[in-house]
């Protein structure tokens, strides 16, 4: 099993990335858990509190679960991987069964920041992308996927987002193995990383 780490700022494409990466594979044999199915649940706080939860900072999210999930699906074992709402803040009752498979990829904006996370990586991805291209996705995403108004994503951007990824984000470029400039569209890099998974495979 090889577990693959994707980690980059928000709006810098690492779904995509993600995407082409598990379509490039053989069938089935890819299980990606996303950071973000692990933020700790907030559905019991007020709308006007909901929009100051700092989602970019460590710590907004349950890293012991997410380790002790990492360690029982490397076991064999199948998790119950938690599901979060992002326009609720809430986890819901019911969780995703996650089977192992050959491949396991974590991805999220956080997964190189922990020590503990990357020493649990085979390989680690960081996804690096302009910040203004960064911001104009997150204002598109925020405003047709999370509910929120323009000016409560810019509020959220300059409070949260730019300063937590200055100082959490950023710097955990370092730990990368492979940094792919320009997200989802350098085919060349994804191309690179595919074949060395295969060859992880193969070996």
């Amino acid at each position: 099993m090889l577990i693959i780490g994707i980690a980059g700022g928000s709006g810098s494409g690492k779904t995509t990335v993600v995407k082409k990466i598990v379509d490039a594979l053989p069938h089935d044999a890819v299980a990606v858990v996303p950071q973000d199915a692990y933020y700790y649940d907030n559905g019991h706080l007020t709308p006007e509190e909901k929009l100051k939860i700092n989602f970019d900072h460590p710590n907004s999210i349950e890293w012991t679960l997410l380790k002790d999930h990492l360690d029982r699906i490397k076991a064999g074992e199948i998790i119950p991987m938690p599901m979060y709402n992002y326009v609720t803040c809430a986890r819901s009752k019911d969780v995703i069964q996650v089977e192992p498979k050959r491949i396991i990829i974590i991805e999220g904006i956080l997964v190189l920041s922990q020590p503990e996370v990357r020493d649990r990586l085979d390989i680690k991805l960081f996804v690096a992308t302009d910040s203004d291209e960064r911001l104009i996705r997150i204002i598109r995403r925020d405003i047709i996927k999370r509910g929120r108004s323009y000016d409560d994503v810019l509020l959220h951007y300059q409070t949260y987002v730019k300063p937590m990824h200055r100082e959490f984000i950023e710097p955990t470029k370092m730990y990368a193995d492979v940094i792919i400039p320009q997200g989802g569209e350098n085919q060349v890099a994804i191309d690179m990383v595919v074949s060395r998974i295969n060859m992880g495979l193969n070996s």
